[in-house]
């Protein structure tokens, strides 16, 4: 496993879960995967340090967590070397890796998305404001942790964030293009996918609760929490959805010579027009992650493995009946600059209460105790039998968890 977030915790956990008792390495890993599974030091983005550990440890699958060892071609170095590997490409990775990419592909392959304007300069970005009308959405082309889009509802906004990320820099270079998106209202849902190929496996519908405060007020984050099922997403739609936009652009994908194998992830907008694409992932998403697995009731090992040598059977991912919600539990000035160092108290108290609590952003400290180590901390998932059901235990289990300063949406999966 390459990663050490909650998603990669979620990951380690499934795996471990397999029938077939693999050993389970994660480079780098935190110190809650730690516990789960052997940690080995890496960086994360260099292919060849990646492939270098995978061969110390023997590793006959690798899975690619983040999304940013995919863009930089990590994926690409370890197939070259022989090694199975759930994860595309750096050329696929571009669906993620840019916006303005992922915009093309969709208008290439007749899915449906917002009109879209690519933009430069803060002046090219206030037209295509002028011409499509609040609210916009702006949107930093590259990657950004899950912070590069600003809801502008007046121009004031709009000119802020086009200014933060041309000019400014807030993001970097990801932030030197920017997309301007047409405002789109409606449900947002995440359907994940594991593709090989244009074989498509996928999940059931998850939602996950990007910005910072209740009622979805607030900035962006990397997302407070995540649910599913979504009541409003049944199978059979799920499944009208995956052939409107999954298999179009992995179609369009293998036209351009760029086949697919990993996760595609399609975060949706439930229109009144009906859906629309806001955005892709080329990995399992965090938190939904946490979300998802738990329900899993087939083999996960044997899933990925068929991802990565091709055999992935076209079908829906088994998960059991049921529902499960996780809450993501914050680290003080989140999601501006996070505090470090707070002592995480608690943590026993909740794995008691039979949640599966993920880690994040965490680290020891000198004394050996657990402390904040980043914006998200933690994510604790619950399975129920309802989601009313998953989000009463799941909160019942978190309320074990404290720090100082310690957010927590306390709205996930209510009203959906």
């Amino acid at each position: 496993m390459v990663g050490g977030g909650g998603r990669e915790h979620a990951l380690v956990r499934a795996l471990a879960r397999s029938s077939g008792n693999p050993r389970v390495v994660c480079a780098s890993g935190n110190v809650g995967i730690a516990l789960d599974a052997e940690c080995v030091p890496v960086a994360e983005t260099d292919g060849a340090e990646v492939v270098r550990v995978a061969r110390e440890v023997g590793a006959t699958l690798v899975v690619i967590g983040p999304e940013a060892p995919l863009v930089a071609g990590v994926a690409d170095a370890l197939r070259a070397a022989g090694i199975l590997t759930v994860g595309p490409g750096a050329a696929a990775a571009r669906l993620e890796g840019s916006k303005a990419f992922a915009k093309d592909v969709m208008i290439a392959a007749g899915v449906p998305t917002a009109r879209a304007a690519t933009v430069t300069t803060v002046a090219d970005g206030m037209r295509a404001v002028e011409e499509f009308g609040l609210p916009v959405a702006v949107k930093a082309d590259g990657l950004a942790a899950g912070k590069g889009v600003v809801v502008a509802r007046t121009a004031g906004e709009a000119r802020d964030a086009l200014t933060a990320s041309i000019e400014e820099r807030a993001f970097g270079d990801a932030g030197a293009v920017v997309l301007v998106e047409e405002g789109l209202t409606g449900n947002e849902v995440s359907l994940l996918a594991v593709c090989a190929g244009e074989a498509v496996a996928r999940f059931p519908a998850a939602r996950d609760y990007k910005p910072i405060g209740e009622g979805n007020t607030g900035p962006n984050t990397g997302g407070m929490g995540s649910v599913s099922p979504v009541p409003d997403i049944p199978d059979e739609l799920a499944d009208e959805l995956v052939e409107r936009v999954h298999r179009p652009v992995l179609a369009e994908m293998a036209r351009r010579g760029i086949p697919f194998n990993g996760v595609l992830y399609a975060g949706l907008m439930m229109t009144p027009d009906g859906p629309k694409v806001l955005e892709f992932n080329t990995r399992f998403g965090d938190p939904e992650t946490q979300a998802l697995l738990p329900r899993l009731a087939e083999d996960p090992l044997d899933l990925l493995i068929s991802v990565a040598d091709g055999t992935l059977a076209d079908r829906p991912v088994q998960v059991t009946p049921g529902a499960c919600v996780a809450v993501v539990l914050a680290a003080a000035g989140y999601p501006g600059t996070p505090s470090r160092g707070d002592v995480i108290h608690g943590l026993e108290a909740a794995a008691a209460d039979g949640a599966e609590v993920n880690h994040a952003g965490t680290a020891r400290d000198d004394a050996g105790r657990i402390v904040t180590a980043g914006g998200r901390v933690l994510a604790v998932a619950r399975l129920g039998a309802s989601v009313a059901d998953a989000r009463a235990a799941a909160y019942a289990a978190a309320a074990n968890i404290s720090w100082e300063g310690m957010r927590m949406r306390r709205d996930i999966a209510a009203g959906l």
